[in-house]
Order: structure tokens, then sequence, then C-alpha cells
């Protein structure tokens, strides 16, 4: 990185949201093959998850609201409330980050909010209502402000039909990122996994918190552990992603199968990186160490990993939660409604996961 006109450099870095400021960047991971096509699963197209961190947080409340029929549950870690940042870059540095122009107006973004109800461009409130959520922050966060996940917090509380329906997490300690319990097998380098309080380079924080677990336990309180607790395994693949490419995804992504779910009939969460944390930048940390494979493993879910690039317009390979990868030829960008060019790459990829195999025998 270059070291001239700092001042100038830093507010840009921030800019593309939600993580590290000037950490060097892991070992890129390089497929060692050509991926395959995502494969169809089969999955059950009810109990489907979106969960996402920083930026991924900001897109996965994107989803949940511009396609809530298609979700039973959401996940939210370090982020602030929906449409924040309106497609500014302005606003997401100032009001959706830090709060140097105040906070966002939650009666102005629910003015928004009706405004996408009323041309259809987001699905039902009803179907909104029914969503079961699951918000975490740590309050030493120094990159998106907790008053913003308070925020958030706020806004779906007046969403949800009941607040029972919702589950608020915090932890005193914890920095920006995602907390997790390290496994025995995790190597302890000084870069990849941050202390609770700092990011290191993959964002991927060492709280000893399983906050995987404990958020797809409430997502779905109705479901078991398998018998075999979680020690049935799965593989992590690669796929190409370039099918569904769009502006700001990457040509590869990756998805968990646990075994058993080949055969279909089997839940998917669609789990969303924050920036600096793709493939890209750290390898497969994001992709194996958050926890949400074990709990996948152990209950049989499928978990869908997409990957967004880096680029001139979104170096830190953010995912677009104020608009760049529409603003350059749509005034009021659609990136947080049906329309959104990201949205309806990442929900094609939930169809691909849903559809049938062409070899499945009929029932």
């Amino acid at each position: 990185m270059t070291s001239a006109a700092p001042s100038m450099l830093r507010p840009l870095a921030c800019a593309l949201v939600c993580l590290s400021l000037g950490i060097p960047l892991l070992a890129q991971a390089e497929p060692e093959v050509d991926p395959e096509a995502l494969p169809a699963l089969g999955a059950v197209s009810e109990q489907a998850s979106v969960v996402g961190v920083s930026s991924g947080g900001y897109m996965a409340t994107q989803l949940a609201v511009a396609w809530p029929e298609r979700f039973s549950g959401l996940g939210v870690l370090a982020a602030g409330p929906w449409s924040c940042a309106q497609g500014s870059l302005s606003l997401a540095l100032n009001q959706c980050m830090m709060t140097r122009r105040g906070a966002p107006s939650l009666d102005e973004l629910e003015s928004r909010y009706d405004r996408y109800i009323a041309l259809e461009q987001v699905g039902s409130t009803e179907r909104l209502s029914q969503l079961r959520a699951y918000f975490w922050h740590g309050e030493e966060d120094e990159v998106v402000e907790p008053l913003l996940g308070d925020l958030l917090a706020e806004q779906w509380t007046q969403w949800l039909a009941s607040p029972d329906q919702l589950r608020v997490a915090r932890s005193e300690n914890a920095g920006h990122g995602w907390p997790v319990r390290l496994p025995d097998d995790a190597s302890p380098g000084p870069q990849e996994w941050g202390d609770c309080r700092q990011g290191g380079g993959s964002y991927v924080l060492a709280c000893d918190e399983d906050i995987a677990g404990d958020m797809l336990n409430w997502l779905y309180p109705e479901r078991e552990a398998s018998e075999a607790n979680g020690k049935l395994g799965g593989e992590l693949a690669a796929f190409d992603q370039s099918e569904f490419a769009v502006k700001g995804l990457a040509d590869t992504g990756y998805v968990f199968i646990p075994e058993g779910c080949e055969a279909g009939n089997c839940p998917v969460t669609l789990a969303l990186h924050g920036c600096q944390m793709n493939a890209e930048a750290i390898g497969e940390t994001f992709v194996r160490y958050t926890g949400l494979n074990a709990w996948a493993s152990a209950h049989q879910q499928i978990v869908l990993y997409p990957q967004a690039e880096s680029s001139m317009a979104n170096p830190q390979g953010c995912w677009d939660w104020w608009g760049f990868a529409e603003s350059t030829w749509q005034l009021s960008p659609q990136h947080d409604t049906r329309s959104g060019t990201q949205i309806g790459a990442l929900m094609a990829m939930l169809d691909r996961l849903q559809t049938a195999p062409e070899n499945a025998s009929p029932e």
C-alpha cells in the first residue's frame, strides 16, 4: 500500500466498509483444479437462512427484505440497520460505520422501505414479519459503532410480529469481526487470527465464543443434531461462480455439503463474508473456521459461501451495500431491492442449490 497522503487514503479505505485499514492481505488461495459448476442438490426451499458479518451483514438484511418469502432466518454480525447507506458512499462512511454526521434516521429508512413496498421492489411486510433474527455486535467495535447495532435491533423490532423472534447478543470485550472458538487443529498465526478486540489479518476473532452455533440454534430452534453429533463430516468445495457473474463477484465461490445432503432435502444457509474476508484476501479462513460448517455437519445443513472480489471500485472486496455495483449507470441504485444485481446473483445461486438434480429419481 502506498504511503503517500495517508490522511486522504484512510477515508477511502474505511469507505469500503467494515474492515481493515492497511493490514496486509494473507496469501491468496488458488484452487488446485478448475472448480466445477455449483451443483443442483434438491435442497429444501423452506428454512433457508442468510447470515453475514460487516458488509456481509448489511447485504444479508438486503436479501431478507427483498425476498422474505425465501428465508426463515436472518443473522447479522457487526452491522447497522437495513439500507443505512441509501445508495450514498458519504452516508456509508459517516453514518453507517461512524456517526460523524449523526446516527441514521430510522424514520427516514422506514420511508424508503414504504416506498419500495409501494413499488413492489421488496417482499411483503407480512412475510418479513415472520422471520427469526439474530443480531450480534462487539462492544469494542471501532469499525462499525455499536450504536448502529442497537439501531438495527430497534428497526427489526418494529418489523417482526413478536419480540420473541429476535435475539440480540453483545460481547463486552469483542471488536469488529466474527467471534469463534478455535478448533484444536487451527494454526495460531498472528496475521490470521485476531484476538478478541483486534481483527488481525482476517477479522475472525479468537474470542472463545461459538457465535455461529449460538446464532443457528436460535434461527432453527426445532432442529436437533444428528446422533453422530457433528462427526458425519462433509466436503468444502470450490465452485465456478463466473456463471453468476455480475459486478463485484469473484470467479470462484465455496459450498459446504455435509454427508447425506447430496441426496437432497437439506436446508441452506447463505453465509456472506465481510470486507477483506474473501478467499482472495485470507484464503479459506472464513469458509472453514467460522463454526458454521461444524453446526451444519451436525444438523444436515448446506452452507453457501459466495465470494465478492476486489476491484478499483471496491478494493477491499466488500458486498454492495452502498450501490457501487450499479451507481455508474443508475442515479438511484437499486442495490437493496429485488432488482439489485448482486442480490439477483445470490438468489440465483440459492435457486441452483434448491433445484433437483437431473438424475434424481421421481418420488
